[in-house]
């Protein structure tokens, strides 16, 4: 089955890892028909885009679930954390989401860049395929240019 790309901000990683933005009521089937296994969420749950009682959702077709809502204007260092230790934790599929997909982005970035050793120009152009948070004039962008140049250590 091909990846269902019309799901906001679809981007496929590696064969392990695809990424997205808001997911709606329709999605976790979809998901479930490509191979995920497990989906990591780092949206709030109470945001008017979220999808509503998304663990039985994923639940119902078989997929584990992790929640790390991440506040969009104040991402911290244990949110990275928890993310990268449920990623790693994970040896199947997973699909790992937010709103918009730059929450994602953005750790994936720290994640390829310190974790994987993926040279700064490659993680960040996988990056920049959501956004840059130094070229974005949202009012939390600079938050976020700030998060991205953290290093885990």
């Amino acid at each position: 089955m091909a990846d269902p790309s019309d799901i906001r901000a679809w981007q496929r990683l590696s064969e392990r890892v695809t990424t997205s933005g808001r997911l709606e009521g329709h999605d976790p089937a979809r998901l479930a028909a490509i191979g995920v296994r497990h989906v990591i969420n780092l949206a709030l749950a109470d945001h008017p885009d979220a999808l509503p009682n998304a663990e039985e959702a994923f639940a119902a077709r078989g997929m584990a679930y992790t929640h790390i809502p991440v506040p969009f204007d104040a991402p911290k260092e244990e949110h990275y954390r928890a993310f990268v230790e449920a990623l790693e934790a994970t040896d199947g599929p997973v699909h790992v989401h937010c709103i918009a997909n730059w929450r994602v982005s953005a750790f994936f970035y720290r994640y390829h860049r310190d974790t994987c050793g993926m040279a700064e120009p490659e993680a960040r152009a996988l990056m920049e395929r959501q956004w840059s948070p130094e070229a974005h004039d949202h009012p939390a962008a600079s938050v976020w240019a700030a998060f991205i140049r953290e290093r885990e250590g």
